[in-house]
């Protein structure tokens, strides 16, 4: 941490995947992280050190022998700032030479040197990825207690198609934040619902909303961040898939039921983001139903199963219940009753009708119920209410 910003050094390999470490870089800084590059002398074939000193806002470091640095950027107080230490593209020559205690360049230096969480990010050709030599260093790695990512695959610049691509920067991003974030929530099962689920009235349509499932990926993604063991249990959604998240897809309220009850009783918190549908056809036809069969048609639903409201029921001594509440008017006299009748501790409400807040959004305004009263979190990203909203049902627990 430096002026109370975290602090990341990012060690960019010779690799033509080093391009992409510029929009790494670029949404580090952005998102208030104070960023370092050091490069290899292959590394500035690819990308010239002007290029990151211009998105990082700092001098990038290349040489080990430079007679110009100041004290407050000379490797060893480099090495000493980082929070986190990230080396990608990392090659399978840098790969080689930290597992083994190599030092031969500024890079190479700065790692040995430092005692920041390391992240190894490795890219390089199918084959060299792939050879015992390279996957011992890998291991090697491992067993000092580095972090690795796993690489893509996909065609690769050299032509050939299979593992060894670097992952995308967004990917590498959100290694880097888990990384950096506070373990408060350790130890904790956490089971968080997400999306819309959708009631098949025949095999072509079905009733939904039309929820997109962000706030409750959001809420997965920070609890995991924190250190949580999570389960996202989700409806069909467009969602990235979160790693380290054991992720259910359902289809159905039914199923979403079904998932959730079979875990509930082992979390130590519960959290009900999803936008689960209230009613569902009473019966689903077998075949299409045609425009000429419709005419007059009348659709009897039934009600879907109260989810929240079963594991309210079930809920054990230091179980902590969230639901969310979403209305289009008399919103906390809504959310209260519904904060006594599920037997929840917080109810987290927005408005639908209210603007930046509801489905298909970047941001979300939210209050939090208790029996304590309401928090009004404002509006923020839903990134940042996720984070908030964990700190205050959860922080400390």
């Amino acid at each position: 941490m430096n002026n109370g910003k975290p602090c990341v050094v990012i060690g960019v390999g010779g690799g033509i995947a080093a391009y992409k470490i510029c929009t790494l870089v670029s949404h580090l800084s952005q998102a208030g992280v104070e960023v370092h590059v050091l490069m290899t002398k292959e590394a500035q074939q690819f990308v010239s050190p002007l290029t990151f000193q211009t998105l990082s806002h700092q001098r990038v470091i290349t040489d080990m022998f430079s007679t110009d640095f100041e004290p407050n950027v000379e490797h060893v107080a480099l090495a000493k700032m980082a929070d986190v230490f990230v080396i990608a593209p990392a090659t399978a020559n840098l790969i080689a030479k930290v597992a083994n205690g190599i030092a031969d360049d500024m890079l190479t230096t700065t790692f040995l040197a430092s005692r920041a969480v390391k992240l190894i990010v490795p890219a390089m050709n199918t084959g060299m990825l792939e050879n015992p030599i390279t996957r011992h260093n890998i291991q090697l790695l491992k067993d000092y207690g580095y972090h690795v990512m796993e690489s893509g695959s996909g065609l690769l610049a050299c032509g050939d198609s299979g593992s060894g691509r670097l992952p995308e920067p967004e990917e590498i991003q959100d290694y880097v934040e888990e990384l950096l974030t506070p373990k408060t929530l350790a130890g904790k099962k956490i089971l968080i619902t997400a999306g819309p689920t959708q009631e098949a009235i025949d095999p072509v349509r079905y009733i939904t909303n039309h929820s997109t499932g962000t706030m409750g990926y959001q809420l997965a993604r920070a609890a995991r961040n924190a250190g949580a063991d999570v389960i996202l249990v989700s409806g069909p959604v467009h969602q990235k898939t979160l790693r380290a998240i054991c992720t259910v897809p359902v289809i159905t309220a039914q199923d979403m039921a079904q998932a959730v009850l079979a875990k509930a009783g082992e979390m130590d918190a519960l959290i009900f983001a999803a936008a689960v549908a209230d009613f569902t056809p009473a019966e689903t036809a077998v075949d299409k139903i045609h425009k000429k069969d419709s005419e007059g048609m009348c659709l009897e639903l039934k009600r879907t199963v109260d989810i929240l409201k079963t594991v309210g029921e079930h809920k054990r001594p230091g179980q902590t219940l969230i639901g969310f509440s979403m209305e289009t008017k008399d919103v906390i006299a809504s959310s209260e009753a519904k904060l006594t009748a599920k037997n929840c501790d917080y109810i987290v409400a927005n408005d639908l009708r209210e603007a930046g807040a509801g489905f298909g959004t970047g941001t979300n305004h939210v209050r939090i119920l208790s029996r304590d009263g309401v928090v009004d979190l404002g509006l923020l990203s839903k990134a940042e209410t996720a984070r908030r909203i964990l700190d205050h049902c959860l922080g400390g627990k």
